[in-house]
Parts: C-alpha cells; structure tokens; sequence
C-alpha cells in the first residue's frame, strides 16, 4: 500500500518512519546474505512485482492497494521475515517509484517505500512462536499455526494502515482512529485474504510431495481475480463520480439561488460568500471538525438571507433608520427563510442555523427567543461571522467601519447578542481568513442583470409641481420664476438655494446630475456651508443617500448626512449631520437630485419634504428647457 503524503511539516513523525524502516531493510538483506534465499521466493518476487505495478485506486479512499499483499504475507509465513520484509520493500520501492515521477518531495516517496516494510519486519517476527509441523501427510492439521497466522494478517493490517492513517491525521489536525476507521477499515478484507491464502499455501506445501506445484496452483489464478476486482472498483468509481456530479449541480444551484438574492443589495453584494468563509474557519477555531456539521454551515451562510425575498426592497435598502413597523417586517427573514428551506431534503442541519442566527445569547433575539447554548451552535457561529461584515461593509443607512471599529462593537456585545466562546475565537482568527470574492455561479453579467432589475427606477411621478399654500408660498414661487428664466445650470442652483434656505433649516444644498455614463452622479452646483469642499464629490448611482435617491427615485428625510459626506467629515466644521433630498425626474428619466443638509440633528419635517419635492419637479423642467435650447 502506498499514499500520496499531503505536502505538511510531518518531518519528525515521517523521519522516524523511514529510519525504522530503513534499518528493518538493511537487517533482513543482511540475514539474507547469511542464511540464503528459498527457490520459491523467486516465483513470489515475480508475482509480487507484476502486481505492484498495477495499482488500484478505491474510489473515495486516499491510499493506493495492490494484490501483492497476498505474496508478501505469504513469503513471511513460508521463509520467515527477513524474506518477507524484502519483498514488501521492493514490492513499495515500485509503487514509490511511479510516485516520484509524479514529482512527489523524497520523503514522500521514502515514507512510502519504508513505512510498510517496517511494519511486516515487526508483525513476521509473530511467527517465530510457531512450532516445528510434522511434515508427514498423515499427521493431523495443527491449529495453532493458523491462529498464530490470523494475529500476524491483524497486527500486519493495523500496523500499516495506521502508520499511514496516522500521517492523514497529523496534517488534517484529526483523530487518527477516526482516519483510520473512515478509509482504512474496509481495506481489511484485502489482507485477511491474503492470510487466508498463506495458509493455504503452507498447509498445501507441509501436506504435498511437491511445494512448487501448490504455490503455483494456489498463487497463480490470483491475478484473474485482481482484473475482475478491478472492473468492478471501475464500476464503483463510475457511480460515485456521477453522485460526484449530482452534489456538485446540487451545490452550484444553492449557490446560483443565494447569488440572485444577495444580488438584490447593491450593498450587501458578495456578502453571502464572505461570511461562508469567515463562519467555516470559525466554526473549526470552537472545535467543529464533523464533516457534515462544517457543510451545514457552509449552506446556511450562502442561504441565511433567503428570507428577505419576503422583505420589501424600499426597507432592505432604506438609507436610515427603519420604523418599528418596517424592522418587524425586516424580521420576518430569518423564519421565513427556514421555512422556504424546509422543503428541502437536506443531508444536514442547514434550517436551524438559517432560522436562530439572529438569536441574542441574552435571549432577546428572533424568531423565537432562544437564550445561550439552546441557540444552535451553527446559528451562533453564523451570528457573529455576519454581524462583522454587516460592520466591515457599506450599507444604505452607514458607512463601512474598520476592522478594529467592528471588533469592538463585538466585544461591546460579547454576553449579550453573541456567545462569548465564538466571539473570543473570531477575533483570534479573523485575520487569517483570505476573504475573497468567489467566481460567480451565474453566467457573467446576471448578478448585475439582476441588480438592475431590482434597483430601476420606479414610474416616474406627475412632474406637476405640488400646490404650495404656507408662508413660504412667497419664496416658492419666486423661485419657480427665476427656474422659468434660467439660462444655464448654475443659475438653476442659485435659484433653488435661494429657495431653499429661506423654506428649510438647510446650511447647504448640492444639485447633482447624472454623468454621461448614467451610473454616477456629480455636483452641479453646490451653496452654502462647505459648498467649496463639496463641489467635486461623485457618488455612484444606488450608493450613499443621494444615491439611493436617484435609484429609487424616493425622497428621503433627516437621514445620516455622512452617507454621502463620509470621505469629507474630517475637513468639515461645523459637521453637517442631516440632509433632505429628492429626485429630480423629466420624462422618466432621472436627471439627479436636490439634496438639503444641515448641521442640526434631524431638523426636516415630512413638510419640508413635500417642499423639495415641488421643487425639484420645477428644477426638473429648468433643466430640461435649458438642455433643449442648447441642442
């Protein structure tokens, strides 16, 4: 038996390996230049070697096996294990051989070529206890050979597959037995055969006047039974490369499934696969090592927000603070989700993580109110992997924090939302994770197909402007006849801060209008405090506040003036906190936005709002006469 080492610092475990084995070599060439070697080992050295070179792979095991086992456990218990040792060492340095030309590091291939041959130097010497056996075909069968033959073929199976199980287990950080018990075990019936046909060999030989006709009769036939293993192991690699296929297309189209739903967030897109990778090497950090316990986990991070196809897309991308009512639509999610999952067969525990990863180990999280360990550990793993890179990215209603900022709004938690264990084992590894962005399942060009679809904008409203009957009637109209008279687009701007700073509470106000390409937008005018520092901000079309505005062609008031000002806080005093914008839509198209800002905490009122809204209607024909008469 060979394996293909996983390239690991394993020195110290295989140098002991090879030395072992090297010295158990050279004794028994020694021996045999002392004692000689028996004829018959000459026909088992061929047999050996003519099956070494075919190799057999089973499907799904990461060791190689030959049928030589059969000859070397017969030239143990027929001439002893100097002989035996021999030839299991030529038996492997063919195996290896082919391994090295597949570029193997050498002490892969001496690791190889030594390990097995160590292990029958030491169980062979099981058979120096056997008694002398009467020769004379008469004499009764003795039993105590044979038993002494069974514990050999044991101690032979358990020495070199653990020696090789126990290599796996060092590099993949996991229990040897459960290595050897996984991949190994099966292997049993391979050398037991082998035994069994040892003993035949020795009983025939002891009891027949002619040894070289029972080895040949006995060994001889055992190559037919290898070709016939092998086509049915082609059979079987067959059937398990299709379930191969089957559970790569069943992953592919959750995949493709969680991709369209994160595609729906401009911010959150990519999220899904980062938290997969935060919540993998997480879940290993707490001791998860269960192979389906680190798949459930894997499928629930790429499914966790299925839910929100249930949540309307004006609260998943409100760029502020949600109502009351709209956070208890928001978390409906998380139930939902598992419940859409629930009717799917999966083969582990993916719905449970997906319904609690929004549980607070306080017990005042959702859906159902769950409170420390009876929160599934895979929701609590999944609850903190998401919660840092909600942190770590932009979102409608915030700007991305840093690495640091995020851990400490984790600890700030840790006890409360999150379990302490998971949180104290993130923070030590988060770092390690090479955070990447997958190659996407969709064809090119869907996720942003997709985005688009969610994010155009909705039918554009009545461009009439609204009736405007308060005291800032006045202001109002004198600049709807200054907008009917402009002549380029900075007058449209003076006009309209003229307006606004006499209707609101506003200390600056910024025109932006789409660029060219459609997809950014730009200040065409800004008055006002900071209006210096503002005039050469561009805001990707769906991102921060005007953004969104001009996306969704929704006004919004008294939200986080940051959003579209984050890169400028530091050079702004007095900070501006709260702005009010409005879309500026003709013919259903959206030209950009009016947006307000005040250095006040939320100083505008839904009537300001309304306000605007007349007014950007009248910016919107401005502009479009002023862009007609320039054609």
């Amino acid at each position: 038996m060979a394996i293909r080492l996983p390239r690991h610092p394993l020195a110290t475990y295989v140098s002991l390996v090879v030395i072992a084995g090297t010295a158990a070599t050279l004794q028994s060439l020694y021996a045999l230049s002392v004692d000689g070697v028996d004829a018959r080992w000459w026909i088992l050295l061929v047999l050996t070697l003519g099956s070494g070179a075919a190799v057999l792979k089973i499907p799904g095991v990461p060791a190689n096996f030959t049928i030589s086992d059969t000859f070397t456990i017969t030239a143990a218990v027929l001439f002893g294990p100097a002989q035996g040792t021999i030839l299991v060492a030529l038996d492997c340095l063919v195996i290896s051989s082919r391994l090295w030309r597949a570029r193997l590091p050498m002490r892969q291939v001496l690791f190889n070529a030594t390990a097995p041959a160590f292990a029958m130097w030491v169980t062979a010497h099981v058979l120096h206890v056997l008694p002398p056996v009467d020769p004379d075909p008469a004499a009764p069968i003795p039993l105590l050979p044979f038993g002494l033959l069974a514990v050999f073929t044991a101690s032979y199976f358990a020495l070199n597959t653990g020696a090789i199980a126990l290599a796996i287990a060092l590099e993949k950080r996991l229990s040897p037995f459960a290595v050897w018990r996984t991949h190994f075990l099966g292997l049993w019936m391979t050398y037991f055969g082998g035994g069994v046909a040892a003993g035949l060999v020795f009983l025939l030989t002891i009891k027949t006047a002619n040894p070289f006709v029972a080895l040949v009769a006995v060994l001889v036939p055992i190559p037919l039974v290898y070709y016939a293993f092998k086509h049915a192991m082609g059979r079987l690699d067959d059937q398990l490369r299709h379930l191969a296929d089957l559970n790569t297309l069943y992953l592919s189209t959750i995949e493709a499934l969680a991709q369209a739903i994160d595609a729906k967030d401009h911010f959150t897109h990519g999220h899904i696969r980062r938290v997969q990778m935060y919540a993998v090497r997480l879940a290993r950090e707490v001791g998860v090592n269960a192979d389906a316990e680190i798949k459930a986990i894997e499928a629930a991070a790429l499914l966790h927000d299925m839910g929100k196809i249930g949540v309307p897309e004006y609260i998943l991308n409100k760029p502020g603070k949600l109502t009351a009512a709209e956070y208890e639509k928001v978390k409906v999610h998380a139930a939902l989700g598992a419940d859409i999952l629930s009717s799917i067969k999966f083969p582990y525990p993916v719905v449970p993580i997906v319904r609690h990863h929004h549980e607070r180990w306080d017990g005042r999280g959702y859906p159902d109110g769950l409170a420390g360990t009876n929160i599934p550990l895979g929701a609590r793993i999944l609850a903190v992997a998401d919660c840092f890179d909600a942190l770590t990215t932009d979102r409608p209603y915030r700007p991305a924090l840093s690495d640091d900022a995020a851990v400490a709004v984790l600890l700030d938690d840790r006890g409360e939302s999150y379990d302490p264990v998971v949180v104290d084992a993130f923070i030590r590894v988060f770092r390690e994770v090479a955070v990447h962005e997958a190659v996407p399942v969709l064809p090119a060009g869907t996720v942003d197909a997709i985005a688009r679809t969610f994010h155009a904008a909705p039918a554009a409203a009545d461009p009439r402007p609204a009736a405007v009957y308060d005291e800032t009637a006045p202001a109002f109209f004198d600049a709807g006849a200054a907008l009917a008279t402009a002549h380029n687009v900075d007058e449209v701007g003076r006009a309209v801060w003229t307006c606004a700073r006499w209707m609101t509470p506003a200390s600056s106000c910024v025109l932006y209008l789409v660029d060219g390409g459609g997809d950014t937008l730009g200040v065409a005018f800004a008055g006002g405090a900071h209006a210096r520092e503002m005039a050469d901000l561009n805001i990707p079309l769906g991102h921060g506040l005007s953004g969104w505005v001009a996306a969704n062609r929704s006004s919004m008031v008294n939200a986080d003036a940051l959003l579209d000002l984050a890169g400028l806080a530091p050079s702004l005093s007095p900070l501006l906190h709260s702005c009010l914008s409005s879309p500026v839509v003709a013919d259903g198209c959206t030209l950009g936005t009016l947006t307000l800002y005040s250095t006040k905490t939320s100083p505008f009122s839904d009537r300001h709002g309304r306000l605007l809204e007349a007014l950007a209607a009248r910016v919107a024909l401005a502009l479009v006469r002023i862009k007609s008469k320039a054609a």
